[in-house]
Parts: C-alpha cells; structure tokens; sequence
C-alpha cells in the first residue's frame, strides 16, 4: 500500500509538472504573439532595442517592417493600431503634390483683358520667399503695364489648421495658410536695439514695436494674438533673423504683393470674379504663371520638415484637382481614390502633421510608401527624402547614407519614422516605427529606433 501510495504521489507531481508547463508554454506563446510576428531575428532585435528598452515601457509603440519584393511583413507588432504620427503626415502630402502637382508648381492663375488682368492666387508658398531667388511671378507682374486686379475665389480654408496648438500662434513653424501667401507669411526681425531690421514692413501695424533689453542683438520676439502688434527683445550676443508668422488676410497679401511691385492692385472683394463692366469686347486670355520646378520644393519641405510648405501644398493639391483650396475636401477625394486601398482608414486632417488629430497605423505608412515606389522612379524619390546624417536625420544613421530614406516626425511625447532600408544583402525594404506618449527626451527614442533599424540594416 506504502509502494501505491509513492507512485500515486509520483502520477500526481508529474501531472502538476505537466500542467505547469503547459502553463508556461501558452505564457511564452501568448508573450511571442503580443511581442510581434515575423522574422525571429527582427522580432528579436525589435525587442532587445525599443520593446524592452527601460525610457519606453510606458510608450505605446508601433512597428511595421516589409518586403515588397515578396510582398510580406517581415516583421509586425501593432502595425494595425493607430498613432499620431507628427511629420511623417508629410510622406502623405508628398504622394499627393508628387502625382497631381506637375514639373512646375502654378505661381498665379491669369485672366487677361483689353483692359485689365486679373490674378488668381493659387496657394504657392514660394512668392517672394528667401528660399526662391528666383521669382518669375515677380519677373512677369513687373513688366506688364495694365492693371491689376486680385481674387482668392478658390480659398474656403482658414488660417490656422484644425487641432493645432493655439498657444504657439507666435512661433515660426506655425505660419498661418493663405491663398496668395508671401515671405511665407512671417516677419523676419534681425540687428541690434538701435538698429532692428525686419521685413516685410507692411506687417507690422504702423511699423512701430517695443523694445525690451538694455543691449545685445534681437533674441525674441513675440506677437499679439489678434494683432499684427509685436514685442522685441534684445539680448542676444550673435546676430541671427527670428521669423514671426504674421495675421493673414486677402487685403495685405495683395497690398504686400502691390508695395513690392509699386503698383496698385484692386485687392479682392472688390468685384465679384472675373465679371468687371469694362467698355467694348475685350480679349480674354486665360493662362498660367508657373513658379519653382514643384521637387525642388519638396525636398526642402521633407528634408526641413516645414510645416508651412507641407500645408500650402496640400492645398495646392486641393486647387489642382478640385479647383478650390480646402483640407478637408482633398483628403476625403484622396482617401477615396488614390488612398482607398489602405489597410487601415486612417484619419487625416492636415498637409504638415501639426494636427494631433491625425491617427495613422505603421501599415498604412507601407502601404503609401510601397503605392510611392511604384508609382515614381527611385530617383525622385531618394531626392526628396533625406538620408543618413541629412535634414532631420541630421546626426542620425551617418554610416548608412544611401541605405536609409525616411521621414521624421516629432511631436511632444510622440516620435515617427518612416521610410525606406537597404540591407547588407541590397534587399531593400519599407519600414514604419511610431511611438506615441513616451515620457523620455526625443532623442532618447531616436537613439532606439536608429539601434534597430541599424541591426536590420546589418542583417544578412
């Protein structure tokens, strides 16, 4: 009976042995699963790098690696969920401008009469802007000699976008939209307390400001809210140009437009379209003054991440295929035409990614990036996205220049990175990496996600 009762208790370890270790099997199963699936290298590196990593425990995190030539994720871990994803709202913006914008962006829309000419704004950030030297819209109003006549019929949008910050009303990365923006719709202050320089002048109500600061060079510079009305402070010990975004309006876009030309333009509102009661059957010749080859504003866009650019092209997007300029009605035609097929509906509010209502999944931004590869050369594309050590990768993937063209995006407590690898192997691939409400520095993230992205890079 003793000998039974040793082999019962035997049966009965075994079994809780068993047991346990079915236990720990559906853990390390269910552990594997909510970790990622996919290439067990990746999924390890993913995890040694970013999912384990102490600064981001707390961070919802987002990572999606893919190979288009087999048309597979080679790695997934909640690539369907949503993220604000800051800049890389961009990459959408750029599909867009690449396909429906053209070699050359429209600088101004024309109708010319017997008598008059009248100029239709057309949204093109690039007029009188310091980046464009070149101004062939410039050029073309100087030498003619008729009047002028200005319209914004197409414009049905607002200065500010929806769900962005209002409190940073004042600060150069959140210039308002307008339909004929100029100097890229910002003051630009500079010099010292005795000798501030600041243009364009016709921004700045009566061209008078307070000076605050015994000595030093302009180091801040602040502007009312409702109020073209600002406040200098000086005491910088370098010279350097602080932008101020101005408060927009149809009046003093053409009026800065008229000062610079020295010719008096009939602002709009004026008339009713193009319907002026002119005398006699004038001509009428309608065409187009383009401004700057449109890549060549991308690039600067994506590579500086400007949030201003990346809006007024958007809505030159809009204006282009709808023929008014409105956020909300291009992204709606787009979702629903080109942008259809995407595995996840995301939701998107603006060109810059200012907004933190944008929610993006990590395979959305695949599949956009996989829609861009094949529907532009390589070429154009590695020349709009910046590389290792370039643009916002600034510091960033040196020794992989020319085996990373990606997007960055930053948002307080959400960090993005989207775009494309080259393997050791010259396999290349799309990757997106979103983490949202991390509580670490941002360069503590961009540490963690380069770590990884090197290790897949270096993967043979």
């Amino acid at each position: 009976m003793r000998k039974i009762r040793k082999t019962g208790s035997y049966v009965i370890i075994l079994i809780c042995v068993l047991a346990a270790s079915c236990s720990s099997s559906k853990k390390i199963s269910s552990n594997i699963a909510i970790k990622g699936s996919g290439n067990i290298d990746i999924a390890k590196e993913a995890e040694k790098d970013i999912l384990s990593d102490s600064n981001l425990l707390s961070a919802h995190i987002g990572i999606s690696i893919y190979d288009p030539a087999e048309k597979k994720y080679l790695y997934n871990y909640q690539g369907d969920k949503f993220f604000i994803p800051a800049s890389n709202m961009k990459l959408f913006m750029c599909y867009a401008a690449m396909k429906y914008l053209g070699d050359s962006l429209v600088g101004l829309k024309v109708t010319e009469y017997d008598d008059r000419i009248v100029l239709y704004a057309t949204g093109d950030p690039t007029l009188l802007h310091p980046d464009f030297p070149n101004q062939p819209v410039i050029d073309f109003l100087s030498k003619t000699n008729k009047p002028l006549w200005g319209s914004e019929l197409g414009w049905k949008e607002e200065g500010l976008g929806s769900g962005w910050s209002w409190n940073d009303y004042s600060d150069d990365y959140m210039a308002e939209r307008s339909a004929l923006p100029i100097y890229g719709n910002v003051v630009r202050f500079s010099g010292m307390k005795n000798d501030i320089k600041y243009y364009p002048a016709g921004a700045v109500n009566d061209n008078k400001f307070p000076v605050n600061g015994l000595e030093g060079y302009v180091s801040a510079v602040k502007r009312e809210f409702y109020q073209n009305n600002y406040t200098i402070n000086v005491s910088g010990r370098a010279l350097r140009t602080i932008e101020v975004p101005f408060i927009t309006s149809s009046k003093l876009s053409f009026q800065l437009l008229a000062d610079v030309l020295k010719k008096k333009i009939i602002p709009p509102k004026t008339f009713m379209g193009t319907g002026v009661v002119t005398t006699g059957n004038p001509t009428i010749l309608n065409y187009v003054i383009h401004s700057q080859a449109t890549d060549s504003l991308l690039k600067i866009t994506m590579h500086r991440s400007d949030n201003f650019y990346a809006e007024q092209t958007l809505l030159m997007v809009s204006n282009a295929k709808l023929g008014i300029m409105n956020d909300a009605k291009i992204i709606d035609t787009l979702l629903k035409t080109d942008l259809k097929g995407l595995p996840q509906k995301p939701k998107w509010v603006d060109g810059s990614g200012l907004s933190r209502y944008n929610l993006v999944s990590p395979q959305d931004f695949v599949a956009l990036l996989e829609k861009m590869k094949n529907e532009f050369s390589w070429t154009r594309i590695s020349t709009i996205l910046e590389t290792g050590g370039t643009g916002t990768l600034n510091g960033y993937y040196k020794n992989y220049a020319g085996r990373i063209y990606a997007k960055t995006g930053s948002l307080s407590n959400n960090i993005a990175l989207s775009g494309y690898i080259t393997t050791q192997k010259g396999k290349q691939l799309i990757f997106s990496v979103l983490v949202s409400n991390h509580l670490t520095g941002a360069a503590n993230v961009r540490r963690a996600v380069e770590k990884f992205l090197s290790a897949v890079m270096d993967m043979n």
